[in-house]
Formats: C-alpha cells, sequence, structure tokens
C-alpha cells in the first residue's frame, strides 16, 4: 500500500500517457484538478493499492516533469488555486478561455463549480457531479 505520506515513485509511460491524454480532452474554459484526473486511473498499476492523496501527487508529478507541452494551466490543486508557482503564468490563460474565476489579482481561484470538467459528462454546463 502507497498513502498519502509516502514517496512518490516513478510513473511509468504508460501512466505519463494516459494523464497526458485526459489533460488533453479538457475543453476550454474547464479545469480538473490532480485528484480528479488520478480517480480516473486507479485501475492503473501506477495506483495499485494507492491511498489518501498519493494519486494525487502522482499526477503532479507527472505535469511537473511532463507536462509543459500540455494545457498544463487545465489541472489545479483541490482547493481551486492554479498549479503552485504558476499563478501568475496560468491567469492569461484562463482569462483567455473564459475560465470561471474568483477573487482578484494574485489571489484569484478557479471557481470549481462552475469551470470543473467531468469527461463522463462533457455537455453539462455547470459540471457538478464532482462537487
Amino acid at each position: 500500500m502507497r498513502g498519502p505520506t509516502d514517496p512518490i515513485e516513478e510513473a511509468t509511460p504508460e501512466f505519463v500517457d494516459a494523464v497526458l491524454a485526459i489533460v488533453a480532452g479538457i475543453p476550454p474554459a474547464k479545469v480538473m484538478t490532480y485528484g480528479d484526473i488520478a480517480d480516473r486511473l486507479t485501475a492503473m498499476p501506477d495506483l495499485d493499492g494507492a491511498t489518501g492523496s498519493y494519486g494525487a501527487r502522482l499526477v503532479g508529478q507527472v505535469m511537473a516533469r511532463h507536462g509543459y507541452a500540455s494545457a498544463w494551466w487545465k489541472v489545479i490543486r483541490s482547493t481551486g488555486q492554479p498549479p503552485k508557482g504558476y499563478e501568475s503564468r496560468a491567469l492569461p490563460h484562463y482569462e483567455a478561455e473564459g475560465t470561471p474565476l474568483s477573487g482578484s489579482g494574485e489571489h484569484y481561484k478557479v471557481d470549481l463549480k462552475n469551470a470543473r470538467f467531468d469527461p463522463d459528462r462533457p455537455d453539462e454546463p455547470a459540471q457538478q457531479a464532482l462537487l
């Protein structure tokens, strides 16, 4: 079993590809959290026996190491905050796409109630199924 405080193991190429494929499928103005993506990949061997936030942390590692060519700003923290350390770089992407935001300046957050994407319900406007 791998728990939330265990060291993150290196993701397999298959897991990396699966994460990046999910990110590529997130439409403009929508986002998913690290945990949302991990929840979709629980059947993969990388997450076998994982508990707590381990999966979200593994997705974060994949994005940090391999997500530079993807729409990285669409994968956010469960608090609605953009990727840590990239807040100012992410904001222009959100504004250009019309991503629902709350707050202002450097203290903004993505409005998860209205921006969260559920690939199982791509046509649902508010995507509230994950809340």
